[in-house]
């Protein structure tokens, strides 16, 4: 009987699926061929049926020369190598410039740090009023038009408060 001919189980169909998945992933098979081998290699009876679905890919399977040699695919181990070595150095790269996007990154911060410590922050160079004395002051207005001086002398005296206070806080907390 011929080799070729015995029946395969579900070692020898796995082993072929992971290699059409290896090729699909490398580029070699479009998703709709890689569909099509995997069904055709889970109705695999023979070693001959999957060879079949391997036949045209690099790395497909030797022919089996005696009886005695499972029907298990070979695959180019130095391309694997050589691709896994080329994959680690990718990842190695990447992890590299990760570190010095992270290191400098830091750099960064510090640089804004220390000019914020020196210079102050930015939101903090305003010096005029707080803008929520405007607000009220134009209340006052509208109060002493509209509401009479009764309304004008309580939000004249809020504003006093207020203006008082930003001043003040601004003289305290902000000293340079």
């Amino acid at each position: 009987m011929d080799p070729k001919e015995l029946r395969i189980g579900d070692a020898e169909r796995e082993q072929t699926m992971a290699a059409l998945r290896e090729h699909f992933a490398q580029g070699r098979l479009t998703h709709e061929e890689l569909d099509e081998r995997l069904d055709q290699a889970l109705a695999s009876k023979t070693a001959r049926d999957l060879a079949k679905v391997t036949a045209d890919l690099p790395g497909s399977p030797q022919p089996m020369p005696g009886y005695d040699e499972p029907a298990i695919p070979r695959y180019d181990m130095d391309g694997w190598r050589e691709a896994m070595s080329a994959h680690r150095r990718q990842v190695q790269s990447m992890r590299q410039a990760h570190r010095d996007m992270r290191q400098s990154m830091h750099e960064q911060h510090r640089e804004m740090r220390r000019q914020w410590h020196h210079h102050g922050h930015p939101w903090r160079r305003h010096r005029g009023p707080h803008p929520f004395l405007g607000v009220l002051f134009v209340f006052m207005v509208l109060g002493l038009i509209f509401g009479g001086f009764g309304i004008f002398k309580a939000l004249f005296v809020v504003w006093l408060g207020a203006m008082l206070f930003s001043v003040i806080h601004r003289r305290f907390h902000y000293r340079r």
